[in-house]
């Protein structure tokens, strides 16, 4: 899993696709990764130009309809024609569980695409890992506003409501009284598609607010490779605005962790390749709010490999194409991820400081995930999110000072409202917080 291992695999020069792609940086990694094992990338997708990283490293692309298997399967079998192909993977959430699908029928290696599908929808996630045992919040699906106002009245306010597919934050909202929730609910169940195009199901998990500091564990096949402290944006959102690697916590405390991550996957049926399970950390002990059957996004494997010479990007794309993971390194340095937030609403005009950015000290990685002429909005999630830094350090604090003051080298400049953004449903009250952006030059 050491990155300086994956240039020595020689040419193999078959293929490897990609189910599009994460857009915070580590899609970008992955076809980085194929090259060096001598594969050649490929991206199957609806829409190349959703993909900055694309053109700038000359990525071959097929256009297709990605929702439809049998699309991608004909994809497939062409690539299996035209020089032969060695795996299929993806670095997004929505598209995990067809890539493995897709894997399987074509005798490539792959995780169980039908645990990876029960894992995708949340509501029979959590049913499978409470009835192991596992602990995870109080919670209910439902399928209309009256039924998410009983059940939140059962559980007892505040609640999160969230849609039950879905990934890095979106339609993921505190609600603090009946008025929000049946306001929330509405807006959930209204939305026919998610922000990909991809029909979503008429249902929606209203759950318990669990409190305490969030961590990940990643962890590849049965291994803990680390864990990860987050930060989260003001409430009542969940927008992650950074990553610690290591955890700068005690290690009984990362050890509870750990070990109520790996029951959860055991619990899932999952333990193929990487998986990003996310915890609370309650006054009761370790809580599991997701497990997310795939690598984590957001540049915590670029942290990872930054800090403890673990390449699971590598890994991934190894493990895909039948081939063997280099061994994880023993490595104890400390690195931090922290994005660049949007401010406003508006038409991106420039970008700009990002050279600054990655020269500045400990510094390993600078992405930006918008460009000149695109349009900015204020979304409450992960789309949010402009930019993104990483940086090393001595410990904990010195990466995470150094990753933001990177970030407040970078600017991205727009044309258009140069007031904070409208919240997108004002029918529920903000706090006077909740606008609250991250860094950056106006």
């Amino acid at each position: 899993m050491r990155q300086s291992t994956v240039r020595e695999a020689g040419v193999d020069g078959r293929w490897f696709a990609f189910l599009e792609s994460n857009t915070t940086g580590t899609g970008r990694e992955f076809c980085a990764a194929a090259r060096a094992r001598g594969l050649r990338p490929v991206l199957l997708t609806r829409d190349p130009a959703r993909y900055p990283y694309v053109e700038t490293d000359g990525i071959d692309t097929r256009v297709l309809d990605t929702g439809d298997l049998p699309a991608v399967l004909d994809a497939c079998a062409a690539l299996v024609a035209d020089g032969g192909l060695a795996g299929v993977a993806s670095s997004s959430e929505y598209f995990v569980s067809a890539a493995a699908h897709a894997a399987a029928e074509l005798g490539l290696p792959a995780a169980d695409g039908d645990a990876v599908a029960r894992c995708r929808s949340k509501d029979v996630q959590r049913l499978a890992l409470r009835a192991a045992g596992v602990p995870v919040p109080a919670f209910t699906a439902v399928d209309d506003a009256d039924a998410a106002v009983r059940a939140a009245d059962a559980i007892g306010h505040p609640v999160v409501l969230k849609p039950v597919s879905g990934s890095g934050s979106v339609g993921v909202r505190l609600c603090r009284d009946r008025g929000e929730t049946r306001s929330w609910a509405d807006e959930l169940l209204g939305r026919a598609t998610d922000e990909r195009g991809n029909p979503v199901p008429t249902r929606i998990l209203v759950e318990a607010a669990v409190t305490g500091p969030e961590f990940s564990v990643e962890t590849f096949d049965d291994t803990v490779v680390s864990v990860v402290a987050k930060h989260i944006g003001p409430e009542p959102y969940f927008v992650e605005t950074g990553h610690d690697v290591p955890a700068p916590a005690p290690e009984a405390t990362t050890d509870a962790l750990a070990r109520t991550a790996l029951g959860a996957l055991t619990a899932l049926g999952l333990g193929w390749g990487a998986a990003h399970t996310e915890l609370r950390l309650s006054p009761e002990g370790p809580v599991v709010i997701e497990v997310n059957p795939r690598l984590a996004g957001g540049m915590i494997p670029v942290a990872v490999r930054a800090a403890l010479g673990v390449d699971l990007v590598d890994a991934v794309v190894a493990r895909a194409a039948g081939q063997d993971p280099a061994p994880a390194s023993t490595g104890t340095g400390h690195a931090a991820v922290r994005f660049l937030k949007a401010r406003r609403e508006g038409q991106v005009t420039a970008v700009d400081g990002t050279e600054a950015a990655a020269a500045a000290p400990g510094v390993v990685a600078v992405t930006t995930s918008t460009a000149a002429g695109r349009t900015v909005r204020i979304t409450h999630s992960f789309q949010d999110r402009l930019g993104c830094v990483v940086a090393t350090g001595s410990d904990a604090e010195q990466a995470a000072g150094r990753a933001l003051a990177a970030t407040r080298m970078i600017g991205i400049h727009l044309d258009g409202p140069t007031t904070a953004a409208t919240p997108r449903h004002p029918r529920i009250p903000e706090t006077p917080h909740a606008l609250e952006q991250g860094v950056g030059r106006p």
